[in-house]
């Protein structure tokens, strides 16, 4: 009796472990591949799975942030998905490389031109973003997600430190502190010139070490060829004089 009683109170426990997870395993979300410093670029995936089991994904909207406004947006084609990136203007303009702009990114849609994503499956979404806020540790992008029932699931709630994750929480992602190099770029390229030098200087002693040992050894033949000509001019005269006074 007791043995039963636990079994089924450790099953009760099991699937409320199962439903509790369920929903914070399944949410869209957004992740960098490597670092998303502050003021730099990064690419991101927007990862999005299927939670029907009778209706595919046919359609994602990912909407981009007001408050910290992205000046690019990239998006990596996707087999089987079209792709539109949508602009809009800025109340307030914003300084991008010493320049002014007026308009940022305000969402990008992914519309299925095949199946989409089936039930049991999920889709990534890569996108190169830039120039990221200096100004806050997050970006909060709010993302609409279309069954093909015409059903439509708003991951837009923005999830607050210290309490529960929300029912539909919004993408959220978090930023690094500043680099030195913001576009990831600089710093290798100044060790590639560096490396190109080196290599360069190394490249000219190794070609020149030849051109010594023959400079020198050409010089030592000249010597000896010299030594041996006046021996043998001395030879002669010595060889002269003696038959001479023979």
């Amino acid at each position: 009796m007791k043995a039963s009683r636990i079994a089924a109170v450790g099953a009760l426990a099991g699937s409320a472990v199962l439903v509790l997870s369920g929903p914070a395993f399944a949410h869209v979300s957004v992740a960098a591949e490597g670092m998303a410093a502050k003021g730099g670029y990064a690419t991101v995936n927007f990862k999005v799975p299927n939670e029907r089991d009778n209706a595919s994904t046919t359609k994602v909207e990912v909407n981009f942030p007001t408050d910290h406004p992205l000046a690019s947006a990239q998006p990596e084609a996707v087999p089987g998905w079209k792709i539109k990136v949508t602009r809009a203007k800025l109340d307030k303009p914003i300084e991008l490389h010493g320049e002014q702009i007026d308009e940022a990114v305000s969402k990008v849609t992914w519309t299925a031109t095949g199946k989409g994503i089936e039930p049991g499956y999920f889709q990534k979404f890569p996108l190169s973003l830039g120039q990221l806020p200096e100004d806050t540790d997050e970006l909060v992008f709010k993302a609409l997600q279309t069954y093909s029932n015409k059903e439509v699931v708003r991951w837009i709630e923005v999830p607050q430190k210290g309490q529960e994750e929300p029912e539909h929480p919004a993408p959220v992602l978090a930023l690094s502190a500043a680099s030195g190099d913001h576009h990831g770029s600089s710093t290798a390229a100044s060790d590639e010139s560096e490396d190109a030098k080196d290599a360069e200087a190394a490249s000219k002693e190794t070609a020149a070490e030849p051109a010594d040992s023959s400079d020198t050894t050409a010089r030592v033949l000249a010597i000896v060829g010299i030594v041996v000509g006046a021996a043998g001019v001395a030879y002669g005269v010595l060889a002269g004089r003696r038959r001479t006074e023979a």
